[in-house]
Protein backbone atom coordinates (compact mmCIF):
# COMPACT_ATOMS: atom_id res chain seq x y z
CA UNK A 1 0.00 0.00 0.00
CA UNK A 2 1.25 3.48 -0.84
CA UNK A 3 2.11 5.66 2.14
CA UNK A 4 -0.52 8.26 1.13
CA UNK A 5 -3.25 5.59 0.91
CA UNK A 6 -2.16 4.08 4.25
CA UNK A 7 -2.35 7.42 6.03
CA UNK A 8 -5.73 8.24 4.54
CA UNK A 9 -7.11 4.93 5.88
CA UNK A 10 -5.66 5.39 9.38
CA UNK A 11 -6.49 9.06 10.04
CA UNK A 12 -10.31 8.71 10.00
CA UNK A 13 -10.03 5.85 12.51
CA UNK A 14 -7.66 7.75 14.76
CA UNK A 15 -9.96 10.78 14.72
CA UNK A 16 -12.49 8.80 16.75
CA UNK A 17 -10.11 8.37 19.70
CA UNK A 18 -9.33 10.94 22.39
CA UNK A 19 -6.16 12.97 22.04
CA UNK A 20 -4.86 11.40 25.27
CA UNK A 21 -4.60 8.03 23.54
CA UNK A 22 -7.05 6.37 25.96
CA UNK A 23 -9.29 3.75 24.40
CA UNK A 24 -12.93 4.94 24.45
CA UNK A 25 -15.44 2.76 26.27
CA UNK A 26 -18.68 1.92 24.49
CA UNK A 27 -20.82 0.00 26.99
CA UNK A 28 -23.09 -2.71 25.67
CA UNK A 29 -26.74 -2.78 26.74
CA UNK A 30 -27.25 -5.04 29.76
CA UNK A 31 -29.36 -8.16 29.62
CA UNK A 32 -32.50 -8.05 31.72
CA UNK A 33 -32.03 -9.35 35.25
CA UNK A 34 -33.46 -12.78 36.08
CA UNK A 35 -35.18 -13.17 39.46
CA UNK A 36 -34.79 -16.67 40.92
CA UNK A 37 -38.00 -18.48 41.94
CA UNK A 38 -39.22 -17.51 45.38
CA UNK A 39 -39.25 -20.21 48.03
CA UNK A 40 -42.14 -22.10 49.56
CA UNK A 41 -42.25 -24.39 52.56
CA UNK A 42 -40.39 -27.61 51.95
CA UNK A 43 -37.85 -26.03 49.60
CA UNK A 44 -34.15 -26.60 50.22
CA UNK A 45 -31.62 -24.06 51.46
CA UNK A 46 -27.91 -24.79 51.49
CA UNK A 47 -25.46 -23.33 54.00
CA UNK A 48 -21.82 -22.99 53.00
CA UNK A 49 -18.86 -20.77 53.79
CA UNK A 50 -17.10 -19.34 50.72
CA UNK A 51 -15.02 -17.04 52.93
CA UNK A 52 -14.20 -17.30 56.64
CA UNK A 53 -14.25 -20.21 59.07
CA UNK A 54 -17.34 -21.01 61.11
CA UNK A 55 -18.05 -23.98 63.35
CA UNK A 56 -21.01 -26.34 63.06
CA UNK A 57 -22.12 -25.15 66.48
CA UNK A 58 -22.20 -21.50 65.42
CA UNK A 59 -24.66 -22.11 62.59
CA UNK A 60 -27.20 -23.88 64.84
CA UNK A 61 -29.34 -20.77 65.57
CA UNK A 62 -29.68 -20.11 61.84
CA UNK A 63 -30.36 -23.78 61.15
CA UNK A 64 -33.11 -23.79 63.76
CA UNK A 65 -34.74 -20.64 62.36
CA UNK A 66 -34.62 -21.85 58.74
CA UNK A 67 -36.28 -25.10 59.80
CA UNK A 68 -38.85 -23.08 61.73
CA UNK A 69 -39.61 -21.17 58.52
CA UNK A 70 -40.38 -24.51 56.88
CA UNK A 71 -37.26 -24.97 54.76
CA UNK A 72 -35.15 -28.10 54.41
CA UNK A 73 -31.54 -27.24 55.18
CA UNK A 74 -28.44 -28.87 53.72
CA UNK A 75 -25.20 -28.08 55.52
CA UNK A 76 -22.22 -27.86 53.21
CA UNK A 77 -18.89 -29.58 53.62
CA UNK A 78 -17.12 -26.25 54.23
CA UNK A 79 -18.91 -25.78 57.57
CA UNK A 80 -16.52 -26.72 60.36
CA UNK A 81 -13.53 -27.03 58.05
CA UNK A 82 -10.63 -24.68 58.69
CA UNK A 83 -7.58 -23.48 56.86
CA UNK A 84 -6.32 -20.78 59.22
CA UNK A 85 -8.86 -17.92 58.79
CA UNK A 86 -10.69 -19.62 55.92
CA UNK A 87 -13.58 -22.10 55.96
CA UNK A 88 -11.40 -24.78 54.45
CA UNK A 89 -8.90 -24.55 51.62
CA UNK A 90 -9.70 -22.63 48.46
CA UNK A 91 -10.35 -25.96 46.75
CA UNK A 92 -12.71 -27.14 49.50
CA UNK A 93 -14.69 -23.90 49.64
CA UNK A 94 -15.00 -23.72 45.85
CA UNK A 95 -16.10 -27.36 45.62
CA UNK A 96 -18.74 -26.84 48.31
CA UNK A 97 -20.23 -23.77 46.61
CA UNK A 98 -20.08 -25.51 43.21
CA UNK A 99 -21.93 -28.54 44.56
CA UNK A 100 -24.69 -26.34 45.96
CA UNK A 101 -25.02 -24.43 42.68
CA UNK A 102 -25.50 -27.75 40.86
CA UNK A 103 -27.88 -29.34 43.38
CA UNK A 104 -31.35 -28.83 41.90
CA UNK A 105 -33.01 -29.47 45.29
CA UNK A 106 -31.33 -26.36 46.74
CA UNK A 107 -33.28 -23.20 45.89
CA UNK A 108 -31.14 -20.74 47.87
CA UNK A 109 -27.62 -20.65 49.31
CA UNK A 110 -27.06 -18.84 52.60
CA UNK A 111 -23.42 -17.93 53.17
CA UNK A 112 -22.49 -18.71 56.77
CA UNK A 113 -20.28 -15.68 57.36
CA UNK A 114 -18.07 -13.11 55.66
CA UNK A 115 -14.51 -12.33 56.62
CA UNK A 116 -12.31 -12.81 53.57
CA UNK A 117 -11.94 -15.43 50.88
CA UNK A 118 -14.64 -15.21 48.19
CA UNK A 119 -12.36 -13.43 45.73
CA UNK A 120 -9.90 -16.32 46.02
CA UNK A 121 -12.44 -18.81 44.66
CA UNK A 122 -14.82 -16.84 42.42
CA UNK A 123 -12.85 -17.63 39.25
CA UNK A 124 -12.86 -21.34 40.11
CA UNK A 125 -16.66 -21.47 40.05
CA UNK A 126 -18.64 -22.49 36.99
CA UNK A 127 -21.81 -20.37 37.10
CA UNK A 128 -23.50 -22.05 34.11
CA UNK A 129 -25.90 -23.93 36.37
CA UNK A 130 -26.87 -20.70 38.11
CA UNK A 131 -27.77 -19.18 34.75
CA UNK A 132 -29.75 -22.26 33.74
CA UNK A 133 -31.46 -22.74 37.10
CA UNK A 134 -31.28 -19.46 39.06
CA UNK A 135 -31.27 -19.61 42.85
CA UNK A 136 -30.80 -17.01 45.56
CA UNK A 137 -27.28 -16.34 46.86
CA UNK A 138 -27.55 -14.73 50.31
CA UNK A 139 -25.01 -12.79 52.39
CA UNK A 140 -23.09 -9.53 52.74
CA UNK A 141 -19.66 -8.10 53.53
CA UNK A 142 -17.14 -10.33 51.67
CA UNK A 143 -20.08 -11.94 49.83
CA UNK A 144 -20.23 -8.64 47.91
CA UNK A 145 -17.77 -10.40 45.58
CA UNK A 146 -20.47 -12.89 44.64
CA UNK A 147 -23.25 -10.31 44.40
CA UNK A 148 -21.24 -8.15 42.00
CA UNK A 149 -19.86 -11.04 39.95
CA UNK A 150 -23.27 -12.70 39.57
CA UNK A 151 -24.96 -9.41 38.70
CA UNK A 152 -22.45 -8.56 35.98
CA UNK A 153 -21.70 -11.99 34.48
CA UNK A 154 -24.93 -13.94 35.10
CA UNK A 155 -27.57 -11.19 35.43
CA UNK A 156 -29.26 -13.10 38.27
CA UNK A 157 -30.70 -11.32 41.31
CA UNK A 158 -29.34 -12.08 44.79
CA UNK A 159 -29.99 -11.12 48.42
CA UNK A 160 -27.70 -8.86 50.44
CA UNK A 161 -28.44 -9.67 54.08
CA UNK A 162 -27.24 -10.97 57.40
CA UNK A 163 -25.66 -14.42 57.53
CA UNK A 164 -25.61 -17.34 59.96
CA UNK A 165 -23.20 -15.67 62.38
CA UNK A 166 -25.76 -12.87 62.94
CA UNK A 167 -28.57 -15.14 64.17
CA UNK A 168 -28.95 -14.87 67.97
CA UNK A 169 -28.37 -17.96 70.09
CA UNK A 170 -31.21 -16.94 72.41
CA UNK A 171 -34.17 -15.42 70.58
CA UNK A 172 -35.87 -14.45 73.82
CA UNK A 173 -33.02 -12.03 74.53
CA UNK A 174 -32.67 -10.68 70.99
CA UNK A 175 -33.42 -7.02 70.34
CA UNK A 176 -36.50 -6.27 68.20
CA UNK A 177 -34.36 -4.75 65.43
CA UNK A 178 -32.27 -7.92 65.29
CA UNK A 179 -35.35 -10.11 64.95
CA UNK A 180 -36.94 -7.79 62.39
CA UNK A 181 -33.90 -7.72 60.12
CA UNK A 182 -33.56 -11.50 60.18
CA UNK A 183 -37.27 -11.78 59.38
CA UNK A 184 -36.62 -9.55 56.37
CA UNK A 185 -34.58 -12.43 54.89
CA UNK A 186 -37.63 -14.71 55.06
CA UNK A 187 -39.78 -12.03 53.46
CA UNK A 188 -37.33 -11.61 50.59
CA UNK A 189 -37.13 -15.35 50.01
CA UNK A 190 -40.91 -15.73 50.04
CA UNK A 191 -41.43 -12.99 47.47
CA UNK A 192 -42.77 -10.16 49.62
CA UNK A 193 -42.05 -6.70 48.22
CA UNK A 194 -39.46 -4.84 50.22
CA UNK A 195 -40.53 -1.51 51.76
CA UNK A 196 -38.22 0.27 54.15
CA UNK A 197 -38.97 3.63 55.76
CA UNK A 198 -36.20 5.36 57.67
CA UNK A 199 -35.37 8.68 59.32
CA UNK A 200 -33.83 11.33 57.05
CA UNK A 201 -30.40 12.80 57.62
CA UNK A 202 -30.24 16.59 57.35
CA UNK A 203 -27.39 16.23 54.84
CA UNK A 204 -29.47 14.18 52.40
CA UNK A 205 -30.06 15.31 48.82
CA UNK A 206 -33.79 15.00 48.21
CA UNK A 207 -35.34 13.42 45.15
CA UNK A 208 -37.15 10.42 43.70
CA UNK A 209 -35.58 7.78 41.47
CA UNK A 210 -36.14 4.22 40.27
CA UNK A 211 -33.41 1.83 39.23
CA UNK A 212 -31.85 -1.57 39.67
CA UNK A 213 -30.37 -1.91 43.16
CA UNK A 214 -26.67 -2.84 43.32
CA UNK A 215 -23.87 -2.44 45.80
CA UNK A 216 -22.43 -3.82 49.01
CA UNK A 217 -19.23 -3.42 50.96
CA UNK A 218 -17.34 -0.41 49.61
CA UNK A 219 -13.81 -1.76 50.18
CA UNK A 220 -14.75 -5.01 48.45
CA UNK A 221 -16.26 -3.15 45.50
CA UNK A 222 -13.06 -1.12 45.19
CA UNK A 223 -11.01 -4.34 45.15
CA UNK A 224 -13.03 -5.63 42.18
CA UNK A 225 -12.34 -2.58 40.02
CA UNK A 226 -11.01 -3.50 36.59
CA UNK A 227 -11.88 -7.19 36.95
CA UNK A 228 -14.68 -9.11 35.25
CA UNK A 229 -16.55 -8.87 38.56
CA UNK A 230 -16.44 -5.06 38.51
CA UNK A 231 -19.83 -3.58 39.36
CA UNK A 232 -21.77 -1.73 36.66
CA UNK A 233 -23.52 1.30 38.15
CA UNK A 234 -25.06 2.83 35.03
CA UNK A 235 -28.69 3.84 35.71
CA UNK A 236 -28.58 2.00 39.05
CA UNK A 237 -29.37 2.74 42.67
CA UNK A 238 -26.02 2.15 44.38
CA UNK A 239 -25.83 1.28 48.08
CA UNK A 240 -22.56 1.10 50.04
CA UNK A 241 -21.48 0.29 53.60
CA UNK A 242 -18.22 -0.44 55.38
CA UNK A 243 -16.56 -1.05 58.72
CA UNK A 244 -13.21 -0.52 60.35
CA UNK A 245 -11.93 2.11 57.90
CA UNK A 246 -10.35 5.50 58.56
CA UNK A 247 -12.06 8.55 57.12
CA UNK A 248 -9.17 9.18 54.74
CA UNK A 249 -9.53 5.62 53.43
CA UNK A 250 -13.26 6.14 52.89
CA UNK A 251 -12.43 9.36 51.05
CA UNK A 252 -10.02 7.46 48.82
CA UNK A 253 -12.64 4.82 48.04
CA UNK A 254 -15.21 7.45 47.07
CA UNK A 255 -12.61 9.12 44.86
CA UNK A 256 -12.19 5.72 43.20
CA UNK A 257 -15.94 5.63 42.51
CA UNK A 258 -15.82 9.18 41.22
CA UNK A 259 -12.76 8.85 38.97
CA UNK A 260 -13.89 5.51 37.54
CA UNK A 261 -17.21 7.07 36.47
CA UNK A 262 -19.31 4.97 38.83
CA UNK A 263 -20.99 8.02 40.37
CA UNK A 264 -21.73 9.92 37.17
CA UNK A 265 -24.65 7.93 35.75
CA UNK A 266 -26.40 6.78 38.91
CA UNK A 267 -30.11 7.01 39.55
CA UNK A 268 -29.44 7.44 43.27
CA UNK A 269 -26.89 6.83 46.03
CA UNK A 270 -27.68 5.07 49.31
CA UNK A 271 -25.08 5.35 52.08
CA UNK A 272 -25.52 2.73 54.78
CA UNK A 273 -23.72 2.13 58.04
CA UNK A 274 -20.05 3.08 58.27
CA UNK A 275 -18.15 2.11 61.40
CA UNK A 276 -15.28 4.58 61.22
CA UNK A 277 -11.93 4.12 62.91
CA UNK A 278 -10.99 7.16 65.01
CA UNK A 279 -8.24 9.31 63.52
CA UNK A 280 -4.77 8.89 64.91
CA UNK A 281 -3.74 11.84 67.11
CA UNK A 282 -2.19 14.54 64.94
CA UNK A 283 -3.56 12.91 61.76
CA UNK A 284 -7.13 14.21 61.92
CA UNK A 285 -8.84 14.15 58.54
CA UNK A 286 -11.14 17.05 59.30
CA UNK A 287 -14.16 15.89 57.29
CA UNK A 288 -17.23 13.86 58.17
CA UNK A 289 -18.58 10.92 56.18
CA UNK A 290 -21.30 13.19 54.80
CA UNK A 291 -18.69 15.78 53.76
CA UNK A 292 -16.71 13.10 51.94
CA UNK A 293 -19.71 11.81 49.98
CA UNK A 294 -21.31 15.14 49.13
CA UNK A 295 -18.04 16.50 47.79
CA UNK A 296 -18.03 13.71 45.18
CA UNK A 297 -21.66 14.09 44.08
CA UNK A 298 -22.17 17.84 44.21
CA UNK A 299 -22.47 18.12 40.42
CA UNK A 300 -25.13 15.40 40.14
CA UNK A 301 -28.86 15.88 40.63
CA UNK A 302 -29.86 12.41 41.81
CA UNK A 303 -31.05 11.74 45.39
CA UNK A 304 -28.52 10.82 48.06
CA UNK A 305 -29.44 9.44 51.46
CA UNK A 306 -27.38 8.64 54.55
CA UNK A 307 -27.97 6.29 57.49
CA UNK A 308 -29.80 3.62 55.52
CA UNK A 309 -30.14 0.44 57.66
CA UNK A 310 -27.59 -1.75 55.92
CA UNK A 311 -24.09 -2.74 56.97
CA UNK A 312 -22.07 -4.22 59.82
CA UNK A 313 -24.68 -3.42 62.43
CA UNK A 314 -27.78 -4.93 64.02
CA UNK A 315 -30.05 -2.87 61.78
CA UNK A 316 -29.03 -4.59 58.55
CA UNK A 317 -32.08 -5.27 56.38
CA UNK A 318 -32.27 -7.72 53.49
CA UNK A 319 -32.04 -6.21 50.01
CA UNK A 320 -32.66 -7.81 46.62
CA UNK A 321 -29.66 -6.93 44.47
CA UNK A 322 -30.47 -6.56 40.79
CA UNK A 323 -34.17 -5.89 41.40
CA UNK A 324 -35.84 -2.57 40.55
CA UNK A 325 -36.45 -0.30 43.55
CA UNK A 326 -37.70 3.24 44.02
CA UNK A 327 -35.79 5.55 46.35
CA UNK A 328 -37.67 8.51 47.77
CA UNK A 329 -35.59 10.97 49.79
CA UNK A 330 -37.81 13.62 51.36
CA UNK A 331 -37.42 16.13 54.16
CA UNK A 332 -39.72 14.24 56.55
CA UNK A 333 -38.88 10.62 55.66
CA UNK A 334 -36.97 8.35 53.30
CA UNK A 335 -38.28 5.25 51.59
CA UNK A 336 -36.78 2.40 49.62
CA UNK A 337 -39.51 0.34 47.97
CA UNK A 338 -39.28 -2.60 45.64
CA UNK A 339 -40.79 -1.44 42.36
Amino acid sequence: MKRKDFLSSVIPLAAGFPASGARPFFPEPEKQIVTPPYLKKGDGIGICSPAGYISAEDIQPALQKLNEWGFNVKVGASIGKRDFTFGGTDEERAADLQQMLEDRSIKAILCARGGYGAVRIVDRIDFKKLKQHPKWIIGFSDVTVLHSHINVTCRVASIHSKMCNSFPSDWSKAEPVQIETIESIRRCLSGEKARYVFTPNEKNKTGLATGELVGGNLKTLESLAGSKSDIDTRDKLLFVEDTGEYLYSIDRMFWNLKRSGKLSNLKGLIVGGFKVKPDDPGEEFGRTLEDIVLEKVTEYSYPVCFDFPVGHQKNNVALKCGVLHTLGVHLNECRLTEA
